[in-house]
């Protein structure tokens, strides 16, 4: 019975923080349509490619260690704690590419510290998970205490990644103007119009990404929780 209680628990909480959050299904199409917008791509193909952004942006935030790596067969661009580096995905089609850059940029002047735990305890995280279902499903040991732990652990893992993110997520719109601003005084094919027109798409997309982003970072974890309780559930019989 305890965990049936568990999992109606964490279904209400993802419930409670979609309403909260005002999230819904439809914001991921709206990013989707903002983001490759063919109009909004040539204003920001006048900018450089990735890579020089990159670097300029670095120089910018006093950080010119980070090494950088472009990947078309990445999916997704991000900063590399261990290694110092940042990997640029195959973001050459939207307009969004300046602002992810500066997103992972951020990252990489962050609290090295912090970074670090990160990068060991999402790891540890995730193994951990693959260990509970092991021992839940070989009935070793207590599957509530284990469901306990993970759920203690998803707590510390929900509030360090959200920090991470949550700063760089908030402070790329504002580094991505900047550079915009000073890259226009050096070529005179960008105007204000431009940037003006840029910097607002970049706040309509955070406006529903950012809540977007930790509505499902908290769901992925709660899911985890349930998958938990649902194999001990069935694992009593």
């Amino acid at each position: 019975m305890e965990y049936i209680i568990i999992i109606i628990i964490a279904v209400i909480t993802i419930i409670l923080i979609k309403i909260g959050l005002n999230v819904h299904i439809k914001d991921l199409k709206k990013i989707k349509e903002i983001g490759y917008d063919k109009d909004l791509n040539k204003i920001a193909n006048k900018f450089p490619e990735n890579k020089e952004i990159c670097e300029e942006i670095l120089r910018k935030l006093n950080n010119k260690s980070v090494k950088i790596e472009e990947n078309n067969d990445s999916k997704a661009s991000l900063y590399i704690a261990l290694t110092n580096k940042i990997i640029i995905a195959n973001i050459k089609d939207s307009f969004t590419r300046i602002q992810t850059i500066a997103h992972e940029c951020l990252h990489s002047v962050q609290n090295r510290n912090i970074l670090i735990f990160n990068f060991i305890f999402s790891n540890l995280y995730l193994l951990s998970f693959i260990l509970f279902i092991i021992l839940i499903f070989l009935k070793i040991g207590n599957p509530t205490l284990y469901i306990l732990g993970y759920l203690m652990l998803t707590v510390i893992y929900i509030l360090i990644r959200g920090y991470l993110e949550n700063e760089a997520m908030s402070k790329a719109y504002y580094i991505a103007k900047e550079y915009m601003e000073y890259y226009a005084k050096e070529d005179d094919k960008i105007n204000t119009e431009d940037i003006e027109i840029l910097t607002k798409n970049f706040g309509e997309i955070n406006n529903v990404g950012i809540p977007l982003t930790n509505f499902w970072l908290t769901t992925v974890c709660f899911i985890k929780i349930i998958i938990l309780s649902l194999l001990a559930f069935v694992m009593k019989f």
